[in-house]
């Protein structure tokens, strides 16, 4: 057989060979840095046997498969030091991730000291250098392999596969995993690996199933990458929302308040304030909308018509029982079917369309308490809410109009090449999930395609991803620890307007169901607040800052001087503070720039007495001395345009 590799070169052999083998017979460096192979594009463990003229690649951890494979066997030599530390610790999964990998273990919770005390263990595991060995059982017999070893999740697992299936298992001396592979042909094979954090999880994502304990851990070929990417961590911790934004005083929370329901803070509401105000008067007055204001709760009534009480319940606070309660309400977890009857409250032409309502929404939605974190996944939240009424005929062109306003919001917030794009499709295999026949959502979907082709917007499909009643185009981006969330929304609806008799009156003077656009201009403000927090490490442009200006007055001699000109900063909306502290004009400088303000006034005799400021920025330093007419004029066209100031001179502290 010949075997062609990847520079070309063809090796011959008589007989089958396993990658391993041939990595060897290439050269025992290679052989030494092998992690899998590819053969004929298909990722395959090292023990494969090759049988065929093929093409074949040898993986290192300098590939991205490769990688993956280092990552895997690193969380069996995990799992194997768990269970020589826990004995009693039942095992789930443990797959490579992007970042490294994880597993999952049925134990009490682990703390540092813990991670500390595995991770001593593993390198003892590394050090005896056990070969990974592969072998399969039949389906029944692995069962009871597995329910003799006391792993009821793995036995699960093997359940769940089909009768005929050849179960495959990987060991490591007396430690063995229940593993489709691939791995390294030894645990010696591992240089450099830290485990990062522990966290729980749920079996299967399930919020109903068992609780487990997962240590998250990454591993890299050499120790000098390990370092770096434990550097990188070390920089996003500081940019954690989560943490930097508590540190900044934007928000908090409280126990006794619940969780998912954080406090804004003055200076957190300020930045909300100012994003939701931008929001308002460009959607009036740049695109066309009118506002509402609508109820926080409505009656049973109106989520059964809309199908949420059928499809959405269980996401929803509910107020009241059906069975005891004359009356039962919920809070409202979305706006569209109040902003409905806003439309049916007067009947309307087919020259009154598109109506496109806009509302800063307040929505409630009962989230699992395991996805809560900071304000990122919350249980009430302010939302940047939109429903377009249209004819059919303006469907397209309205879509488009959407995916322009939320790349004009992305653009304006510095954020646009941080995002990717998602056509979030129907199930066609899990038909109780949605309303409306088949070739309703096929086409609609089709749609969307079209636009997003025709706008050269790259997007991937997910399918099962679509609301209940609708497709729709996510647009999305990760958190500092590679989490994706949803920013921005904009659905495509042919159904609901059936559902709540909605109608216009066309040229003919008949009867017909208007389509329906669900969107966001920039989705949830305090999902929002969190992201910019990572992005800009807090250092957010200067129309956003909570305080924009700092004035530093040398002395008490300059504070009249320095209220005098936070007046005259005040009077053109500039958001501006004085620090009267008797404190060194050094220390006060630090402690601005400490607090991330982008513009600190320094005043004294000679400020005061020619109506100067000495300027200091975090753009450029030292700026110096500016008339103070001149300085509002710039700062003022820098908050007007939303300009994004780049950083020219990185002060030390």
């Amino acid at each position: 057989m010949k075997i062609t590799l990847k520079d070309g070169s063809v090796k011959e052999y008589s007989e089958a060979k396993s990658v391993y083998d041939i990595a060897l017979d290439i050269s025992e460096g290679l052989a030494r840095a092998a992690c899998a192979g590819q053969v004929d594009g298909t990722t395959v463990d090292l023990r494969t046997l090759v049988e065929a003229d093929c093409e074949l690649n040898i993986l290192t951890a300098n590939d991205p498969e490769g990688l993956s494979a280092l990552r895997h066997t690193t969380s069996h030599v995990l799992a194997e030091a768990v269970k020589r530390v826990r004995p009693q610790a039942k095992l789930a999964i443990g797959p490579s991730i992007d970042t490294g990998f994880y597993y999952d273990f049925d134990t009490e919770p682990f703390s540092r000291e813990d991670l500390d005390n595995i991770e001593k263990e593993m390198k003892k595991v590394i050090k005896e250098g056990a070969r990974l060995e592969r072998f399969t059982m039949p389906r029944e017999e692995a069962i009871a392999y597995m329910q003799e070893r006391q792993e009821p999740y793995k036995v699960e697992l093997i359940q769940d596969l089909p009768e005929d299936a050849e179960i495959s298992f990987y060991s490591q001396g007396e430690f063995v995993d229940l593993c489709a592979g691939p791995h390294l042909m030894s645990t010696k094979g591992i240089k450099a690996y830290k485990l990062i954090s522990s966290s729980m999880a749920y079996w299967r994502g399930d919020s109903n199933r068992a609780q487990l304990q997962r240590i998250y851990g990454t591993a890299f070929n050499r120790k000098e990458e390990l370092a770096e990417y434990l550097a990188y961590l070390e920089d996003i911790k500081k940019r954690d929302h989560n943490k930097l934004g508590r540190e900044m005083e934007l928000f908090t929370t409280v126990d006794v308040i619940g969780q998912g329901l954080p406090l804004l803070l003055p200076k957190g509401a300020k930045m909300i304030q100012k994003m939701q105000r931008w929001i308002e008067d460009l959607e009036d007055k740049e695109w066309g909308y009118v506002r509402t204001k609508t109820p926080l709760m409505a009656k049973s009534d109106l989520y059964k018509i809309s199908g949420h009480w059928d499809h959405y319940t269980d996401g929803m606070f509910v107020l009241g029982d059906e069975a005891v309660d004359k009356e039962v309400f919920a809070l409202r977890p979305m706006t569209c079917p109040f902003q409905y009857y806003c439309y049916k409250s007067s009947q309307h032409s087919y020259r009154d369309l598109p109506i496109r309502y806009g509302e800063t929404s307040t929505l409630f939605r009962n989230e699992d308490s395991g996805e809560m974190h900071g304000l990122t996944r919350v249980r009430q939240f302010t939302i940047s809410e939109g429903h377009l009424i249209v004819r059919p005929d303006q469907m397209v062109e309205e879509f488009k109009g959407c995916l322009a306003l939320a790349k004009h919001c992305l653009k304006t917030l510095g954020v646009e090449e941080d995002v990717t794009y998602h056509l979030s499709k129907w199930d066609p295999d899990n038909r109780e999930k949605y309303i409306g026949e088949p070739q309703v959502w096929e086409e609609t979907q089709q749609h969307m395609r079209d636009i997003m082709d025709e706008l050269q917007i790259p997007y991937v499909e997910d399918v099962g991803e679509a609301a209940f009643y609708g497709p729709k185009i996510d647009i999305n981006t990760k958190n500092v620890y590679g989490k994706e969330d949803t920013m921005i929304t904009i659905q495509w609806d042919a159904l609901l307007a059936e559902q709540f008799d909605m109608y216009y009156i066309d040229q003919n003077g008949d009867k017909v169901r208007p389509y329906i656009i669900h969107r966001t201009s920039m989705g949830c403000y305090e999902r929002t607040l969190a992201w910019l927090i990572e992005k800009y490490a807090g250092l957010f442009p200067t129309w956003l800052c909570p305080e924009q200006v700092r004035v530093l007055p040398i002395s008490e001699k300059y504070e009249a001087y320095a209220e005098e000109v936070r007046k005259e900063l005040a009077r053109n909306e500039i958001d501006a503070a004085v620090d009267n502290r008797s404190e060194k004009i050094g220390y006060k400088i630090r402690e601005a720039r400490l607090a991330k303000v982008p513009y600190m006034l320094v005043v004294g005799q000679q400020e005061e007495a020619d109506q100067t400021v000495s300027v200091r920025s975090r753009f450029a330093g030292d700026e110096g001395v500016k008339p103070l007419g001149e300085f509002i004029d710039a700062v003022c066209r820098e908050i007007r345009t939303k300009e994004i100031r780049k950083i020219e001179v990185q002060e030390q502290n």
